[in-house]
């Protein structure tokens, strides 16, 4: 009996038609790393194909999208880390991020007859990756002398954008509009909660990772609020129900006690289909679109539910989230966040795209 992951491709393009309206005057970069989100990430571009461009963290990542998609621009976030990974970026035509001085030695010492676009990432606050704003001058001129060099864009990255009252995010804004004023290059700040929040952030491309799969980029609510869709339904079914009487136990380390005789279903989900284990007593799932509870621990192929008052049985459907049930919800009880969730789906889950 599998698990399923429901993935609905319409939903996806309802979100990208959202960043679009948010963001009217920018391009949009659709960030498809970590194989999107864990939603699939050939089967999600195919349904983002409207986007100007995609991003992914890795050059395994990105070779495998260009396989797929000739003709796009395909940026690797991470850059190039050393001459053969620079040689395959030029040979597929891939966009580079450039955040160390190291990688700008590496276009200067190339030899190649093409060209490839790069992106100079400014570390304007979040200090992560990117140059110090005091050497981008000199960077961006030695990027302009390359002749491995095709259009030069430049980056940063916000740090605490899913906090809107957050004093850094405008100080990181004016930075990177400081160091980038005197220069004509496209420009590039807006992540998923920039977008939503930011207006003056957009500039040139905007690049939405999050939120193109639902979920609310900020540190409090759920997709809904901000008119995106779910992408991913994550179900199981329901094994059987128990009977119980006042005073059992439930589970691994009999961590929770029936406070009467009452209903428990068996759940056939667990972490290892992704569930998240420290979910706690008291996450709610959907059965036949009533909520039901999360008894005792999460094992790794059950979960046990709180079934009084659930009309249930066995062989029905339980949503896990997804539709009607946020993800975002499911992370806060189990104090994560919903991009864990998506990310963590195992290869035990059956994916099925609609």
């Amino acid at each position: 009996m599998r698990n399923h992951a429901h993935i609905n491709l319409a939903a996806l393009s309802h979100n990208l038609q959202r960043v679009q309206q948010l963001a009217a005057s920018a391009r949009v970069m659709a960030v498809i790393k970590a194989n999107a989100y864990g939603h699939g990430m050939l089967e999600v571009a195919k349904a983002l194909n409207a986007a100007d461009a995609f991003a992914v963290a890795t050059l395994e990542e990105a070779l495998k999208l260009r396989q797929s998609f000739t003709d796009k621009k395909i940026l690797l976030l991470q850059g190039a880390g050393n001459k053969s990974d620079l040689q395959q970026a030029i040979e597929q035509r891939l966009d580079l991020v450039v955040h160390t001085e190291a990688q700008i030695k590496l276009l200067e010492l190339t030899d190649a007859v093409t060209s490839l676009d790069v992106w100079l990432k400014i570390d304007t606050g979040m200090h992560r990756l990117g140059i110090n704003p005091t050497h981008f001058p000199d960077y961006f001129s030695r990027l302009q002398q390359c002749q491995a060099v095709g259009q030069i864009r430049t980056m940063s990255h916000f740090a605490n954008a899913d906090d809107v009252s957050d004093s850094k995010n405008l100080k990181q804004l004016s930075v990177f509009q400081a160091t980038t004023s005197n220069y004509s290059a496209e420009k590039s700040l807006a992540n998923s909660a920039a977008i939503c929040g930011f207006a003056d952030s957009h500039l040139d491309w905007v690049r939405p990772g999050i939120m193109l799969y639902g979920i609310n980029p900020f540190n409090q609510g759920v997709g809904a609020d901000l008119e995106l869709l779910p992408v991913m339904t994550f179900s199981s079914s329901l094994l059987c129900v128990q009977q119980f009487q006042a005073g059992d136990s439930i589970g691994y380390g009999s961590t929770w006690t029936c406070p009467e005789d009452m209903p428990v279903g068996v759940v056939s989900v667990g972490y290892g289909d992704g569930y998240p284990r420290h979910a706690r007593a008291g996450t709610p799932v959907l059965i036949n679109g009533q909520r039901a509870s999360l008894l005792g621990r999460v094992s790794m192929d059950m979960i046990s539910i709180d079934l009084r008052g659930v009309d249930a049985s066995a062989g029905d459907k339980v949503v896990l989230w997804g539709e009607d049930l946020p993800a975002e919800e499911i992370a806060d009880c189990s104090g994560t966040i919903a991009y864990e969730l998506l990310c963590k789906l195992t290869q035990r889950v059956q994916f099925d795209y609609r």
